[in-house]
């Protein structure tokens, strides 16, 4: 599938790429409303995540009419904070979900409207004291309110000119459709720097290999150019084919409605591949028999996965439903024809779950719907936008929370791992879709950050963030789990200490519900989940240092106090140098002397630069024959602050000694701030 962003509204996750998804399994079991031992479970969780955590952090676990009553309230309070936050008179906030903390803590996700017209990318999220005082505000867009005044409503583009944009995209990506799905709307485009006027389209139908379509397209109203496009499909008693004989939440007229939580159900769609299908019934309360051949398997480990992935959410993190208002999604299995993959989609807030190759393998495994949900769980949250970098965390975070729910339901038949999609086999030779110790062990999955690493396809561009998952949970180097071994890298050769798999998904779940935004990148996320450390642990505790030492350790931000590079010499300046808004670059200069030959192949490039918008810099990496390399780019939507990471630089093709410059431009206005030291490590 396109690397692409997904809008709340349409929002859809798939599992895997261009190739399959995951296989899945089916359980058997007399039905009930409680899988054994999901109590206890949570409490076991709950007492590991919340171990030195300040108890007024934790998120509050609100029933679905005390969410009902915080949105209330802050829809009747939207216009007083719209004018707290300095909008103008023409914007306006839509509440998109309220969090709140034990200590009364509140943190609101808005999006926002100009003159009546959606504005992408200017979601916000404004956390306030239980007094109502506001603590802080997290924008998506760094553009200002003057900016967006000055966006003229007045479209010189036909409509028809944008659908037919949208359409010739669509084909290209294997689409037979003739006509747009939903007509153009006008939007205000803001999630790629200066706001603009544009049209939305979307185009539905099927893509070339089965899967829905929704691909959304953003056209300039007055240029006709195209500004972005994104894919919203994103392709994440029973007796089951992969998690065994298994307690399912069932209807008393015998179907697979889970009335414990949110009636969620289970349909059989018997390969067609649009509509509900037929709910599944039956004369008695036994679903399946543990082979693919018996239709009820598959709906039987579906219906299973739903279950843990509520139970999970709402034992561990307090959200009652994907949406958290106690409304339950429902599922559809058999889809299509030998089809590979599985997906979620907001449009019918379901989960869809393909047979495999040969209709012999049904990708309903415990991650692989944990997966799927978890994509309802961030567009209905962060909605971080699928494609570039916000698309690798949200694939990340689908993956990070299978994990967390398959470790959560404890089933001996599929114990807790590390890898995504190992039961399925969908590689055809018995090795996992995704390693979260070690991405790259896949062949496209990339380990650590680079430049380059938003033009990576999203499913592969995660591989980041799954890694730094596992190295704050579990830590760096050689280790047996239930089984299964791993062996975790670092990029910068430092060992990282975890701090456990239930702290580790807590971070990232505060993270991902108060500070992430819809154009949050890696920067961010690190930013983020310290941020969520120091909230529930403290900024002097281990737990946020693990986390500074986990992105470190992906080559995202540095170690505080720098680590100890190993293995080599180290030449460096601290001696700060204030970088000109908007204007000429600056350097920082080492002398390297006493070395033989050319530099390595792997030279460590530290940086440690504080400034209040880190997308306004250009930095570079001179050598002192002149060569130059390229350490980061500009970008209007790369809004964190501060640039503290290693890279590394192939300059093996000049002579190590001599006066190495970094070199750093701010080239957009606004922002301030200064190298505070440049290292070199050979």
């Amino acid at each position: 599938m396109r690397s692409t962003p997904s809008r709340r509204a349409t929002a859809t996750g798939a599992l895997i790429a261009a190739a399959a998804l995951l296989a899945a399994g089916v359980q058997t079991g007399t039905a009930t409303a409680t899988p054994a031992g999901a109590s206890s479970a949570a409490a076991a969780i709950n007492a590991a995540a919340s171990a030195g955590a300040d108890h007024g952090a934790l998120p509050r676990q609100l029933s679905p009419s005390q969410r009902a009553e915080l949105i209330r309230d802050a829809n009747a309070s939207k216009a007083a904070t719209a004018k707290d936050l300095g909008l103008g008179s023409q914007e306006k906030l839509v509440v998109r979900d309220v969090i709140q903390d034990n200590d009364g803590t509140t943190h609101t996700r808005y999006e926002r409207t100009f003159s009546g017209l959606p504005v992408l990318g200017g979601d916000l999220v404004v956390q306030q004291t239980k007094a109502g005082a506001t603590e802080s505000v997290t924008k998506a867009s760094k553009a200002t309110t003057a900016q967006l005044k000055a966006v003229d409503t007045a479209a010189e583009v036909a409509p028809a000119a944008a659908e037919k944009q949208a359409l010739g995209a669509a084909k290209a990506d294997g689409s037979d459709k003739t006509v747009a799905e939903k007509a153009p709307r006008k939007v205000v485009w803001m999630a790629s720097g200066t706001p603009q006027l544009a049209y939305e389209t979307v185009v539905g139908g099927l893509q070339d290999d089965g899967t829905p379509n929704a691909l959304h397209v953003v056209t300039d109203a007055t240029t006709g150019a195209k500004l972005y496009e994104w894919q919203a499909i994103e392709k994440g008693t029973g007796n089951t084919e992969y998690s065994g004989q298994v307690t399912l939440g069932t209807a008393p007229s015998y179907t697979l409605t889970d009335t414990g939580r949110g009636n969620h159900k289970t349909y059989n769609l018997n390969h067609g591949s649009s509509g509900t299908g037929t709910l599944f019934s039956g004369s008695d309360d036994i679903w399946g028999d543990g082979t693919p051949q018996n239709a009820e398997t598959a709906a039987a480990d579906a219906h299973y996965g739903a279950a843990e992935t509520w139970d999970y959410y709402k034992n561990v993190h307090g959200r009652t439903g994907i949406r958290g208002d106690g409304v339950g999604a429902y599922s559809r299995v058999h889809y299509g024809n030998s089809y590979v993959n599985a997906f979620w989609d907001d449009s019918c807030f379901c989960m869809t779950y393909g047979d495999g190759s040969g209709n012999a393998s049904p990708l309903t495994a415990l991650d692989v719907a944990a997966h799927e949900m978890t994509h309802g769980v961030t567009s209905n949250t962060a909605g971080l936008n699928y494609s570039g970098e916000s698309g690798g965390l949200n694939e990340a975070t689908s993956d990070i929370f299978a994990t967390a729910v398959e470790f959560y339901a404890n089933n001996a038949s599929d114990k807790g791992d590390y890898l995504i999609g190992e039961k399925i086999d969908i590689n055809g030779d018995g090795t996992p879709l995704r390693y979260q110790d070690k991405p790259s062990k896949d062949g496209a999955s990339k380990d650590a950050w680079y430049s380059g690493i938003g033009n990576v396809d999203v499913h592969y561009s995660s591989g980041p963030a799954n890694h730094f998952f596992y190295l704050l949970s579990e830590g760096s180097g050689a280790k047996t789990i239930n089984g299964v071994s791993y062996d975790s890298p670092t990029s910068d050769g430092l060992p990282v200490t975890g701090i456990g798999r239930d702290k580790a998904a807590l971070i990232w779940f505060k993270a991902l519900t108060t500070k992430f935004s819809s154009t949050t990148n890696y920067a961010g996320a690190r930013t983020g989940t310290l941020a969520a450390a120091g909230e529930l642990y403290g900024t002097t505790s281990a737990e946020y240092t693990a986390v500074a030492n986990a992105w470190a350790g992906i080559n995202v931000g540095s170690r505080p106090g720098g680590g100890t590079d190993p293995g080599g010499t180290v030449f460096e300046n601290t001696t700060a140098t204030a970088i000109p808004d908007r204007g000429s670059a600056v350097t920082s200069s080492v002398n390297v002397t006493g070395r033989t030959g050319n530099a390595p192949s792997a030279l460590k490039v530290g940086v440690d630069i504080t400034h209040t918008y880190r997308g306004d810099l250009v930095i570079d990496l001179v050598a002192p024959n002149g060569t130059t390399y390229r350490l980061k780019n500009s970008s209007p939507t790369d809004s964190a602050d501060n640039v503290q990471t290693t890279y590394t630089v192939n300059a093996s093709s000049v002579v190590a000694n001599g006066t190495w410059k970094l070199k750093v431009q701010d080239v957009y206005s606004g922002d301030t701030g200064k190298i505070n030291s440049f290292k070199l490590t050979f």
